[in-house]
């Protein structure tokens, strides 16, 4: 019987995705019929009902929802709103259907390869559930991260869904044209379903890091791992958000090591993580003060072409030095088209606010009086704002995770209440900045992590 129970969760799993497409079509349906008769429809009130479709889901599509609610005008402000409230957990796997995934992946005997395997999950996410365990064979303690069964066909579900969440935008006024964004959200979340991806982005991660005392990376067990199962070294830690009351020194040296992970990869590798979700990390302790951070999933890492950090740093520059051209010169690298004084000027708008703490040479906060849920948003208003005026602009798709690694990297200093000088950490990484440095690195990092062929 309990078996049985076990098995009918991928069905309920099944028709949630069936009644959220229902959901989601109906509230499309309201918005061409308010537009084909001329309706004045409430947008805050149909923001909430697309919500709560999508809130039943608790899958796939949440980790999409809450990405898009940090794009400037990649959904209205009312939608996005709304979708920043949505939390990505999944109802994890009972333990009969975890044994059944676990003989999936490892055989028929893999409860023998165990000291300790624990029945309740550790952490429930949107793609799968981690379970604490001991390996028998080196007495390593293991954090396995198990997929969900029938993954791959609910995150093509959601990407439908994502489809009409942007058919929804594009019946009323957008002033950004979200193809290309449609594009590597949809290859971004499909390869998270890639765990000997994911191994190899963990890889290239310690490779980065081997030298670097404020980060650790857990190391990888390949005979405990599959394309649908990573097991690696469980890191003890707690939540960063525990020591937004320690002293200041404890908080900037945890800010400081939050943007070294963040910036030194994009800097010397053209990496991001970019996922800087509170969730992602903890913090490990050396008699009870904070060493550092563990940076402990690597689903969603993007590894950019080398002339897109280039162009973030004329960027970076043209804007310190209120050089125009520079500044048009990396839009331009990017791929903007059709660039007007009036398109230059919003997007400086959005430049600066992300670039805003890097550009003075002073001790600071990263935004002074801004609730962390609430960062970026007036700026987010005032591009859309403008952006209306000129007609819908194609962002350009490596846009997508930059901001959303941007804005949710600014949330923990914030959380943290950190005051450093960020003007200074950021050169220090920038320093000497060599497009064919970056490309050599990264060529040589790719082969080592094993993820030359993957990337190709």
């Amino acid at each position: 019987m309990k078996d049985d129970q076990e098995a009918n969760r991928l069905t309920g799993r099944l028709s949630r995705y069936a009644r959220v497409g229902t959901g989601v079509g109906g509230i499309a349906a309201k918005m061409i019929g308010s537009r084909a008769f001329g309706l004045d429809l409430n947008r805050g009130q149909n923001a909430v009902e697309l919500a709560r479709a999508l809130g039943g889901l608790k899958g796939p599509i949440m980790k999409v929802a809450q990405l898009l609610s940090t794009i400037p005008d990649a959904l209205p402000p009312e939608y996005a709103a709304e979708l920043s409230q949505l939390q990505a957990n999944a109802p994890p796997m009972g333990w009969a259907f975890v044994k059944r995934r676990m003989n999936a992946e490892l055989g028929s005997g893999w409860q023998d390869r165990f000291d300790r395997f624990d029945k309740a999950p550790a952490a429930a996410a949107s793609l799968g559930q981690v379970h604490r365990a001991v390996d028998k064979a080196t007495g390593h303690d293991l954090a396995c991260k198990l997929q969900y069964a029938d993954m791959a066909s609910a995150v093509e579900a959601d990407i439908r869904q994502l489809n009409l969440i942007f058919a929804i935008h594009n019946r009323m006024d957008p002033a950004i044209d979200t193809s290309e964004i449609k594009h590597e959200i949809a290859e971004r979340v499909r390869e998270e379903l890639d765990y000997i991806r994911e191994a190899a982005h963990l890889a290239l991660y310690r490779d980065i890091f081997s030298d670097e005392p404020l980060i650790r990376i857990p190391q990888v067990h390949a005979d405990l791992s599959t394309k649908r199962l990573l097991t690696m070294d469980w890191l003890e830690g707690r939540r960063l958000l525990d020591f937004t009351d320690h002293d200041l020194t404890d908080r900037n040296r945890l800010a400081e090591a939050m943007f070294k992970a963040w910036w030194h990869p994009f800097s010397h590798y053209a990496v991001i993580h970019g996922d800087p979700h509170l969730g992602n990390y903890s913090v490990f302790e050396d008699d009870g003060v904070p060493g550092g951070i563990n940076l402990l999933d690597y689903g969603c890492i993007r590894i950019f072409p080398p002339g897109f950090v280039a162009g973030v740093t004329e960027l970076y520059y043209g804007l310190q030095s209120d050089d125009r051209d520079r500044t048009v010169s990396a839009y331009e690298t990017w791929g903007f088209k059709g660039l007007t004084n009036e398109l230059i000027d919003t997007l400086n708008i959005w430049a600066r606010f992300i670039y805003g703490p890097l550009l003075e040479d002073r001790v600071r906060s990263v935004a002074d009086g801004v609730a962390p849920a609430e960062y970026g948003r007036k700026e987010a208003f005032r591009v859309h704002r403008a952006l209306k005026e000129q007609g819908p602009v194609t962002i350009p798709r490596e846009f997508v995770f930059m901001d959303r690694a941007a804005i949710g990297l600014g949330g923990v200093f914030l959380h943290l209440k950190a005051e450093m000088n960020f003007y200074r950490l950021f050169n220090a990484e920038i320093e000497n900045f060599n497009i064919d440095a970056v490309s050599a690195v990264q060529a040589s990092g790719l082969e080592r992590a094993g993820l030359a062929g993957l990337n190709a």
